[in-house]
């Protein structure tokens, strides 16, 4: 008999609708009906229930986060309050990256690895936003408004207040499918991409020394995503040796064969380099800029700093070498 995943009836959310994708992606839930009700009566049949009943107890299969006095987290090394979504995940996360990438035959230690990253890069998201927990002080008024992030798609499903709700269950599917689809391609991303870009970022942090005697521009041959990866492998040096000095600029090929230059980021995620390129290089194209920097087959820094380019890979080293002397 298929086994039955509850959650809360009405308005809907992402981290209930993501909850249940995620249960479904079990082999214990893969056919599971899900029942939408707040009916404790009702709810007393479920094998499992989320989102509702103000109970935690992961013995029980119940993963409210609502209850005074809840305050969950995914580890100690977090501060947000888990929804139900990252309640599943801190209990089923593992077995779910599995089921999402089973191609990839991943060690234990690539699937720790992924199952903080991927709480990190879009858990945590959903878990903070649900709670109402803000990204930034309160007295910090924001540049902007921002209403295209999962949560928000998720509440756009619901139907409008001056419309009629048409069927609920229909709009949930519609929820879960959306956030589904979203989380499994972070997690494929993650697994077939991400990680596998570890061992080219420690290779070219390895052999820094080889590009420039200061130690501080990385080279790689092939480009891969690196500013996780060089945070987080500097800050495993950093600890053997608080000597040790931070990388400035990051070389790679682009998809056309030529060469970038890239200030690192002060942390990732930021906007702020720890050393752009120079001020004087700026908004420069071409000729202008191999004239003006001294290193021939230049093609363009960006008026901010953070990015440039040139034709070669030694041209691409030239600039950089240039550059950590330079403001």
């Amino acid at each position: 008999m298929p086994k039955v995943i509850g959650t809360h009836s009405g308005t809907f959310h992402c981290d209930e609708a993501l909850a249940c994708y995620m249960l479904r992606r079990l082999n214990e839930y893969s056919d599971a009906k899900i029942v939408r009700s707040r009916d404790p009566a009702v709810l007393e049949t479920c094998d499992i229930v989320v989102d509702v009943g103000g109970i935690y107890d992961h013995e029980a299969k119940r993963y409210d986060h609502h209850q005074r006095g809840f305050e969950e987290q995914f580890s100690g090394n977090y501060k947000t309050k888990l929804s139900s979504a990252g309640l599943i995940y801190k209990h089923y996360g593992k077995e779910v990256i599995r089921s999402i990438v089973k191609e990839a035959e991943l060690s234990d230690g690539a699937v720790e690895q992924l199952f903080v990253k991927i709480y990190e890069a879009f858990i945590e998201g959903v878990d903070g936003i649900d709670n109402g927990v803000s990204q930034y002080p309160s007295d910090l008024e924001p540049a902007y408004r921002e209403n295209t992030n999962l949560s928000a798609r998720v509440a756009h499903l619901n139907p409008w207040w001056n419309r009629p709700e048409g069927d609920m269950d229909e709009r949930f599917a519609q929820a879960m499918q959306l956030t589904g689809s979203e989380f499994a391609e972070r997690v494929q991303y993650y697994a077939l991409a991400w990680l596998p870009g570890r061992n080219i970022v420690e290779e070219g942090y390895n052999g820094r020394f080889d590009i420039d005697k200061s130690g501080q521009i990385v080279l790689f041959d092939t480009f891969c995503p690196w500013k996780d990866h060089i945070t987080t492998i500097e800050d495993e040096n950093l600890q053997k040796n608080p000597e040790v000095a931070k990388i400035l600029y990051v070389l790679y090929p682009d998809t056309s064969g030529n060469w970038r230059v890239q200030a690192v980021p002060e942390k990732p995620g930021s906007f702020v380099s720890r050393h752009p390129l120079p001020e004087a290089w700026r908004g420069i194209r071409d000729d202008a800029l191999s004239e003006r920097s001294g290193v021939e087959g230049c093609i363009f820094v960006h008026q901010s700093g953070f990015i440039g380019g040139n034709k070669t890979r030694d041209g691409a080293v030239a600039l950089a070498r240039k550059a950590l002397t330079m403001d």
